[in-house]
């Protein structure tokens, strides 16, 4: 399924994306502050492509005036989050390559999956995360409507050491009445 906004197209990952993805994704300022590692060759973006976003619910995210991917986003439902949430709620995740960042492409695709999924889907509510360290991540789920739930101490791989994560949360209801 495709999903279209004023300036974007959201649509399911193809393996031919791996080269776009590998641009934006080996660069260290995009993953570790959400929480990945760098891609370190053309094939790593390829097998993250075929094993990680080649899945339900998850858009490459895209400029309408070249289809070239950019950056993703998803919905992962119930047992598929990274939380312990219900199957009638979703986690949000994003990323975009830093040459996009400032530019409100991320909020915009993040209102267009809340649309999704509160709209479409029916879901309940909707959880999104951030590394307390990334205010970009941070700043997107406050214009989108997320509230904070709760912080969260972790071991993360990657950056070798324990750090903090806010998980922030927008109920349908509230969603709804944004939408009046």
């Amino acid at each position: 399924m495709i999903i279209e906004t004023e300036r974007l197209i959201l649509r399911p990952f193809r393996v031919e994306d791996a080269e776009s993805i590998y641009e934006y994704a080996k660069d260290l300022d995009v993953g570790p502050g959400a929480g990945w590692p760098p891609h370190d060759s053309l094939e790593t973006s390829r097998e993250v492509i075929k094993n990680v976003l080649m899945v339900p619910y998850t858009y490459a995210v895209c400029l309408k005036s070249d289809n070239k991917a950019i950056g993703s986003i998803s919905l992962m439902i119930g047992k598929n989050s990274n939380f312990g949430i219900g199957e009638n709620e979703a986690e949000l995740g994003f990323w975009i390559g830093k040459p996009f960042w400032g530019n409100g492409y991320i909020k915009e695709a993040s209102l267009a999956l809340l649309e999704k999924g509160f709209g479409k889907m029916r879901l309940e509510r909707i959880w999104c995360a951030h590394l307390d360290e990334n205010m970009k991540s941070a700043r997107v789920q406050e214009k989108c409507g997320f509230r904070f739930h709760h912080k969260e101490r972790k071991y993360w791989k990657i950056h070798g050491e324990e750090k903090s994560e806010t998980v922030n949360v927008i109920e349908r209801s509230e969603w709804e009445k944004t939408q009046e």
